[in-house]
């Protein structure tokens, strides 16, 4: 599979309304992915969810009619049903368990870690995602959250978090439906008229020891739901296989796939830095070619090592 087009319109800047700011989100990328958006979207999908950069963008620069958010963790899309259908409860309970860390001191964190492993409360992983180390999110093999709290910061404050989730919730309330399960069968009933938007876990980070994620998924899985796509015709634009300075993360996904690949410069690894190393990260996008893209629009940009950079 050759990587192949760029697109050249004027990219904007990413929101600032991000609710759930884990480690790996899109936000950053949401402009130069939504740019490749065709007119009209109905409905655009995004099953491997996370923290929905992607829709969020889309739904402020009205590119689809509609949203299906999906994600195989089931807390994670409760988490997104309060966002959109009680902001003012999930502010209210965020701000007590916020709060509590400045009575209650260095044992907190620990505590509400436990307690979340025990009772999987949506409003308690928003509290740990926003209060461990660098937002990086981590789970053991038997999917407990396991990441330890950032000593140097208090997480998103109350007022923030209480103005972005009106804000997104204004954005999606009735135009959204939150699926929790499989990623096909989040796609029941997609449409040529539609939009479907991937951004599953790496393969190298959802087993071993840099588990990154409550639930992996096969590459055979995935591959199969790519072709289902193609022989539908269905619209995708998938985020998958990338490079963290010499490390690379998964193979490119085969010549089977009606897609083309291109390579998108992400900046710098916050994980890298983490670990005290300075490495780029370099992602790949990988294009359906049932999505109409105009060709007037698409320039050939050829970037080192005959990759195409986006």
């Amino acid at each position: 599979m050759t990587l192949s087009i760029i697109l050249t319109s004027m990219l904007r800047k990413p929101l600032s309304i991000q609710p759930i700011p884990y480690q790996g989100s899109k936000r950053a990328l949401a402009p130069r992915i939504c740019s490749l958006f065709p007119k009209g979207v109905k409905t655009l999908y995004e099953p491997f969810a996370g923290s929905s950069a992607v829709t969020l963008f889309a739904a402020a620069h009205d590119l689809a009619e509609s949203f299906v958010i999906g994600d195989c963790y089931g807390p994670l899309t409760k988490l997104w049903k309060l966002i959109i259908e009680n902001p003012l409860e999930l502010s209210e309970r965020y701000t007590e368990l916020w709060k509590a860390q400045f009575d209650v001191g260095p044992s907190h964190f620990k505590d509400i870690r436990t307690q979340y492993n025990e009772n999987n409360d949506p409003v308690f992983l928003l509290y740990l995602i926003a209060r461990c180390v660098k937002n990086a999110v981590r789970f053991n093999k038997e999917g407990k959250f396991t990441q330890s709290v950032d000593k140097r910061r208090t997480g998103m404050k109350p007022d923030r978090l209480s103005r972005v989730v009106r804000d997104v919730s204004g954005l999606l309330k009735g135009r959204t439906i939150i699926f929790h399960g499989d990623f096909l069968d989040c796609l029941d009933g997609v449409s040529e008229d539609d939009l479907v938007y991937m951004d599953p876990p790496y393969h190298g980070t959802t087993y071993g020891a840099d588990k990154r994620y409550a639930a992996g998924l096969e590459r055979e899985r995935l591959i199969e739901g790519l072709h289902y796509l193609d022989e539908k015709f269905i619209p995708y634009i998938l985020s998958y296989d990338g490079q963290v300075g010499n490390k690379v993360y998964g193979e490119p996904l085969p010549s089977t796939i009606k897609a083309d690949r291109l390579a998108i410069h992400a900046g710098r690894s916050s994980q890298a830095t983490i670990s005290g190393i300075c490495a780029e990260t370099i992602e790949s996008l990988y294009v359906s070619r049932s999505l109409k893209v105009k060709q007037a629009d698409i320039c050939r940009i050829q970037g080192q090592q005959g990759q195409l950079f986006f």
